[in-house]
């Protein structure tokens, strides 16, 4: 497993991607500080008012260290990251942060993909931590990579779905939105997409 200063740092990372307040009418996620959800926030009871109820006050009051301990414990360790390959747990973390257990269906569809057999219910036991380590093992410098553009292409699904989503896949001036860029923060360069391939991609969104 990643040392605990490593894993640390890795959640910092997140929050620092995840930015500070906001509460976006478009965004199924309501208001959000740190990438934490009001929603997340409801299910953990974190009134940190003493109010006795949680809502967007809560939500503005989290610090930065809360956000990380919590990400930590609720995203990282419960979810059973921490028992997949290193290589994987940096993106699998921060793709669960953003979509929760999707993160790791995604992991078990490429999994299948790679011949492991696991069940795609979006956690993660023994079962996937065995195919994990065994598709890991046949293509250790290929499988981050591998998930990185599945992750891309969640996303993508996401936006042809979703109208209202496409300004977080496609920026106003037509480039790469912050999901396709966060996506690509953990894809090799070589796989990046070009600008005209991202253009061809989104060039049937209104």
């Amino acid at each position: 497993m990643a040392t605990t200063h490593h894993v640390r740092q890795m959640a910092e990372e997140i929050v620092a991607r995840e930015g500070g307040y906001v509460n976006d009418p478009d965004d199924p996620g309501g208001a959000t500080k740190y990438g934490v959800t009001i929603h997340t926030m409801r299910r953990l009871g974190l009134d940190l008012d003493g109010n006795g109820r949680v809502d967007v006050e809560d939500v503005k009051r989290i610090t930065r260290k809360q956000a990380v301990d919590l990400y930590l414990d609720h995203y990282f360790l419960r979810p059973r990251i921490a028992e997949l390959p290193e290589a994987l747990q940096a993106t699998v973390f921060d793709m669960y942060v953003n979509a929760g257990s999707d993160a790791v269906k995604i992991l078990q569809r490429l999994l299948n993909q790679m011949g492991e057999r696991c069940g795609v219910d979006g956690g993660i036991g023994p079962e996937t931590i065995g195919a994990c380590a065994r598709a890991y093992a046949k293509a250790p410098h290929h499988m981050a990579d591998a998930y990185g553009i599945a992750r891309r292409n969640y996303y993508f699904r996401l936006a042809d779905q979703r109208p209202a989503s496409r300004k977080y896949a496609r920026t106003r001036a037509g480039g790469k939105g912050g999901w396709i860029k966060r996506a690509e923060e953990f894809i090799s360069a070589k796989y990046h997409m070009t600008d005209g391939e991202f253009s061809a991609r989104v060039a049937a969104w209104e």
